[in-house]
Order: structure tokens, then sequence, then C-alpha cells
């Protein structure tokens, strides 16, 4: 299990943004295969907002799309998920998740987004 650390969480209004980090241990930058984002609301299945791969290609929820990036910082470890134009249906705890090369998952402890209207 790999110790991932989040911030960023928070209360905004509808329309507003926020910023996500996710930092894993920078001595495990080469094992690193996926990094990424899910969420879930309450009484509703977690669910992919967005990965990023080690060879820098991206996926995102097609709820997403266009309104949220995902970056990462050039040691490789530290994820970003730059979220823009929030809406109230964003609102969820937000985790984040690595796989390693060996197929290993781990997720951090997750980080709380609310989305007021």
């Amino acid at each position: 299990q790999v110790q991932l650390v989040e911030s960023g969480g928070g209360l905004v209004q509808a329309g507003g943004s926020l910023r996500l980090s996710c930092a894993a241990p920078r001595n495990i930058f080469s094992i690193i295969r996926v990094m990424g984002w899910y969420r879930q609301a309450p009484g509703e299945q977690r669910e992919l907002v967005a990965t990023i791969t080690s060879g820098g290609g991206t996926n995102y929820a097609d709820s997403v799309k266009g309104r949220f990036a995902i970056s990462r910082d050039n040691a490789k470890t530290t994820v970003y998920l730059q979220m823009n134009s929030l809406k109230p249906e964003d609102t969820a705890v937000y985790y984040c998740r690595l796989l390693t090369v060996d197929q290993l998952v781990s997720w951090g402890q997750g980080t709380q987004v609310t989305v007021s209207s």
C-alpha cells in the first residue's frame, strides 16, 4: 500500500473552481502506471473522474469533460485535478487512486467537495 496525501477539497458555489492535489512518495515514481481521481456521492457507487498514465495519456468521465483537467508535476508523483464550472452534482468525496506497474492499487483518504447551488 502506497500512502497518498490528498488536499484541496472544500465548499464552493456553483460555477466556481477548486483544485485537488494528490502526492505519492517521490521514490516510487518509476513504478507508477496510472494515477487518477474517483468520486463517490452519498448513496452512489464510486466512479472514475479522470486518470493520467505514466506516459501522460489522460482519460475523463463524460460528465466532466471540458470542465476538469488532470495534470501532474515534473516528478510525476503529484497529480492535480483542476475543477472549473462546478455543479451541485459534482458534490462528492474525491479519492486519489494509484496503480503500479505490478497492478497494486492504493487509495487516498478522500477529500470532500461540496458545490452549493
